[in-house]
């Protein structure tokens, strides 16, 4: 297992639900975190209590790629390296194969896959150099079965589950290590708020955080491409 020693991970919309679960677990472990979203109040709010040596904040927004070339550049400036990268930003919209007006599709597009890219691309070259470098992609179950008519959140989460296959590929030999991290219906906002049921029978977002940090630290010849999580039985074609 790899022991934090330093490493550096970044991590998106880490000012609530499943993205600041993981910052405070791998803060608790001992690693170095810089972290992304677009709410910067509330991102300083519910850090309040880490150790400024080891967390940057910064403002990270998913349609803006300069925000993304800025929190980058301001990581590297800050801690010289990243090691890693939770790509966590994500948004969903009930776009219907019959919705005629595709903004809501260009949007979800724009966030659920192109600044997952943007990042990947950005980051590269320092988690190549890493040797151990590692990109866990928040990609939902959603994109690994359809089980709505929100066709549009479906298509991005498959193409970001395609995204992380292909960083897996891109620079394996240079070490980097690619997940696609597909966590069914999880106790956040998102679901609450949509009557996903009782909460106590959702997955909760702090046990995502476990898995999170167990994947972050195997080594690079115990990597996993795909992980689902289920909170009930369901098919994953």
């Amino acid at each position: 297992m790899l022991s934090p020693d330093g490493r550096v991970i970044m991590i998106s919309a880490a000012n609530r639900g499943i993205g600041y679960e993981f910052a405070k677990n791998l803060y608790e472990q001992g690693y170095t975190l810089s972290l992304g979203a677009r709410d910067e109040a509330k991102l300083a709010e519910v850090t309040r209590g880490f150790d400024a040596d080891r967390v940057l904040t910064h403002l990270f927004e998913a349609q803006d790629i300069s925000t993304s070339e800025a929190w980058v550049e301001a990581t590297v400036a800050r801690f010289g390296r990243i090691d890693g990268l939770l790509n966590v930003v994500g948004v969903s919209t009930p776009f219907s194969i019959t919705d005629e007006d595709e903004a809501d599709l260009d949007m979800m597009f724009e966030i659920n896959v192109k600044a997952p890219l943007r990042l990947i691309r950005l980051t590269l070259p320092y988690l190549k150099k890493s040797g151990n470098g590692r990109i866990i992609n928040v990609c939902s179950a959603s994109g690994k079965r359809v089980s709505t008519d929100w066709v549009g959140y479906h298509m991005t989460k498959f193409a970001t589950v395609a995204l992380s296959h292909a960083a897996r590929r891109v620079a394996w030999d240079e070490g980097v290590r690619a997940v696609a991290f597909c966590p069914g219906v999880t106790n956040t906002d998102m679901s609450v708020g949509r009557n996903k049921g009782p909460t106590d029978q959702m997955t909760q977002p702090e046990d995502l955080a476990e898995l999170a940090a167990t994947l972050l630290a195997l080594p690079n010849n115990a990597s996993v491409a795909e992980i689902i999580i289920n909170r009930r039985l369901e098919d994953m074609l």
